[in-house]
């Protein structure tokens, strides 16, 4: 698979990293606190996040804005980092082995809305159509309208950044074809790069591949862990 996606990044979160650290922003914040990831691979914590058009409006720790073209956001996870004894406590968010992801000869389509479409888009890019569904029922109710207060857009609540990554512009984020198809040609990418570990792949759906990455597995973060368990429960997976 064509990996240059992935490497279309500009050089912005190191110079936001270097304010955070002069201001003490990167210290540890509050679990109510939202971490953003760029598309750089840069990360901020902030106090406040909130879209204004095409902007993001940034409330920093200790008092301050800042306002970032909302194309440099990956990502935005809400909740922090839960305490380490409640992550240690708690099971791993998938049983052994995962859900299947590769794309099987002979199965069906989702009994889901748009389920013709999920599992033509899955089967292009060899994915498993349930596992896409699952995605899409995560991320926006099968709603291709969806907009979250984040700024994700459409059925598989695609950032302005990853969308434009994966060749969507602007004006098509909510056609549900092309949509669906830039969204599973993500997770197709994640499945790859995470070499097959669904956790993982997933986890990096929800905050970001370079976050993962920097925890070398699926984040502590109760949004990103809770998200894994509505996907596997859909698929009939127990956590």
């Amino acid at each position: 698979m064509n990996r240059s996606p992935a490497t279309r990044r500009r050089p912005f979160a190191g110079a936001v990293a270097g304010l955070a650290a002069v201001a003490g922003l990167l210290a540890a914040a509050p679990a109510a606190a939202e971490l953003v990831v760029f598309e750089d691979g840069g990360w901020l914590r902030v106090a406040s996040y909130e879209v204004r058009g095409e902007s993001a409006r940034l409330g920093l720790h200790g008092g301050g804005v800042l306002t970032v073209d909302l194309t440099r956001v990956d990502r935005v996870v809400d909740d922090e980092v839960v305490r380490p004894a409640v992550v240690a406590a708690e099971p791993a968010p998938a049983p052994a082995g995962g859900p299947a992801w590769r794309f099987a000869d002979g199965g069906a389509a989702p009994a889901t809305p748009f389920g013709a479409e999920i599992f033509e888009t899955a089967r292009r890019h060899g994915l498993d159509p349930a596992l896409v569904a699952a995605v899409v029922r995560a991320e926006s109710a099968f709603d291709p309208r969806a907009v979250s207060h984040k700024g994700a857009r459409g059925l598989m609540q695609l950032m302005p950044a990853t969308a434009r990554r994966f060749g969507l512009a602007a004006h098509e984020i909510h056609d549900p074809a092309k949509n669906l198809d830039a969204g599973t040609r993500y997770l197709a990418w994640l499945l790859e790069r995470f070499a097959g570990d669904v956790e993982r792949a997933l986890a990096a759906y929800n905050a970001g591949e370079g976050t993962v990455a920097r925890y070398g597995g699926v984040p502590p973060f109760r949004e990103t862990r809770n998200y894994l368990r509505r996907i596997y429960a859909t698929l009939g997976f127990s956590t």
